[in-house]
């Protein structure tokens, strides 16, 4: 089991920047992949970026740029440092961890999300 916790929403003008973390309850070292997704109302939850075991990253088209995404092994942390918000990121975020077997997903992990809103 793997508990997520995520910190670092809030309410920011658009062109401003925010921080995400997400603290997992056990060493992250193992865990094939981690990353962020987003839902805003009405719409379905979307990925926004993840990071391998390897450190390697991959982003969302709309988030190319803006967004990155990081991984503190010590801290058994994982950032998503957001710049150049814009409404359209407006979203609840959910940290998300992926642990997999010779490539098949074996378990999967979210947090309880937390609100960023960007005003325009």
């Amino acid at each position: 089991q793997v508990q997520l916790v995520e910190s670092g929403g809030g309410l920011v003008q658009a062109g401003g920047s925010l921080r995400l973390s997400c603290a997992a309850s056990r060493t992250i070292f193992s865990i094939s992949a981690m990353g962020w997704y987003r839902q805003a109302p009405g719409k379905q939850r979307e990925l926004v970026a993840f990071i391998t075991r390897s450190g390697a990253a991959n982003y969302a088209d709309s988030v190319k740029g803006r967004f990155t995404i990081s991984r503190d092994n010590a801290k058994n942390t994982v950032y998503l440092q957001m710049n150049s918000l814009k409404p359209e990121d407006t979203a609840v975020y959910y940290c998300n961890a992926r642990i997999e077997v010779f490539g098949a997903l074996k378990n999967e992990y979210w947090g309880q999300g937390t609100q960023v809103t960007v005003s325009s």
